[in-house]
């Protein structure tokens, strides 16, 4: 598998297979000027941290269906990778495309319980609930595949039934029916485990006493007839859900000669929300290079030597004046001034280096200055504050 190059790519482009290979990266025109738009906009953003989040978050207040295809672009390798392991390490009737069909729509579940306060990395997350999903499902379809209608509807549990009732589009009152003939059906039905698989269709007598226990609890005046078509539908909607149907974003509408779904969503982008979210990786920014500059100011003090600790350590923690130190250290004050001078100027040193690795700063007159008043402020609030040693002891 060729790797996707640039933003663009990355968010507008999917698998496409030949046969139970990997053919090309295949690009979706829709998402294509949605995320040229957004870089014309805002060029600057180039990471892909920053748009996964960005989409993400449209999706969380709008439910968008742009949203979705953009983070579906976003993880194609995660989903194709997870895909190839159980294909390739599990005994599967289903290839690598197969899986990778499986597995896709597990998208919506993927973005319901990510959380990116606890997790930032969005593709770890993805490879781990896409293998477990696939996993899953296999599970789940292998046992449908050697089952009959019947003996599926005694093998699902009752969440999985409502959820495949819903996948169906039913509304919640015909759903309410279908699972309660569905217990009335198991309550009354029911076989020795050895033969539950191929489980066969309810005689008649057994019919009758399952639509009389439904009219009972309900009060209407329900046949045979009706509970059998039910309970059918049933069936079909859980095999339905197991193997659902996949409808590219460029599908045309139904009942219209021209346009596809994505053209039905909206072309203008929330600028408040995007401009909410720069503000928002800018503050993680400055976060993470103030932990990064902590880090490297903290391994330089451990890599001192002690005697040069205990200095630094009378001077901003105890608060000492250099006679004081020079008499607890037994050492001539004029010792102690120049050692700490030589401390200081290492430190320095190394933040210097830092600005220059990590901010690309060069270190001018100006900014040595500035990284001088910063480092004295540093160490006498890292000092004064044991919570902070204490930390990252």
């Amino acid at each position: 598998m060729q790797p996707r190059q640039g933003i663009i790519e990355i968010f507008s482009t999917f698998v496409q297979f030949d046969a139970d290979r990997f053919n090309v990266w295949a690009t979706d025109s829709k998402l294509q000027r949605s995320i040229k738009k957004c870089l014309e906009q805002y060029p600057q953003q180039t990471s892909e941290s920053f748009w996964v989040l960005y989409w993400y978050k449209i999706w969380q207040i709008e439910s968008s269906p742009l949203a979705v295809g953009h983070i579906s672009a976003y993880l194609q390798e995660v989903c194709y990778w997870a895909a190839r392991k159980i294909a390739v390490n599990f005994i599967s009737q289903f290839s690598i495309a197969d899986c990778f069909q499986i597995a896709i729509p597990c998208i919506y579940k993927i973005l319901k319980n990510f959380n990116p306060e606890y997790s930032t990395n969005l593709k770890t997350y993805a490879e781990y609930a896409f293998e477990r999903f696939l996993k899953d499902s296999l599970r789940l379809r292998k046992e449908a595949d050697i089952c009959t209608d019947w003996a599926l509807l005694h093998k699902i549990s009752r969440k999985r039934l409502v959820n495949s009732l819903e996948n169906a589009g039913l509304n919640s009152q015909i759903i309410n029916n279908y699972v309660l003939a569905w217990e009335c059906f198991k309550e009354l039905y029911t076989s020795d485990s050895q033969t539950i698989r191929q489980l066969g269709k309810p005689n008649t007598i057994t019919w009758q006493a399952i639509t009389q226990l439904y009219n009972r609890q309900t009060l209407s005046q329900l046949t045979p007839e009706t509970l059998e078509k039910w309970l059918s539908t049933c069936a079909k909607a859980v095999r339905d859900f197991l193997y659902p149907k996949f409808v590219s974003v460029d599908a045309p509408i139904n009942g219209q000669e021209s346009g596809n779904l994505l053209d039905i969503l909206p072309a203008d982008l929330p600028a408040s929300l995007l401009t909410e979210i720069i503000a928002e990786e800018e503050s993680t920014t400055r976060q993470t290079q103030q932990d990064q500059l902590n880090q490297v100011l903290m391994d330089a003090l451990a890599a001192l030597d002690i005697q040069a600790q205990k200095l630094i350590q009378a001077y901003y923690e105890q608060k000492l004046t250099q006679q004081q130190i020079a008499e607890q250290l037994e050492m001539k004050q004029y010792t102690v001034s120049r050692r700490l001078t030589s401390i200081k100027r290492s430190l320095i040193t190394t933040l210097s280096q830092w600005s220059i690795d990590s901010l690309h700063i060069s270190p001018t007159p100006v900014v040595l200055d500035a990284i001088s008043k910063s480092l004295e402020e540093w160490l006498n609030n890292y000092y004064t504050h044991p919570h902070l040693k204490s930390r990252t002891s």
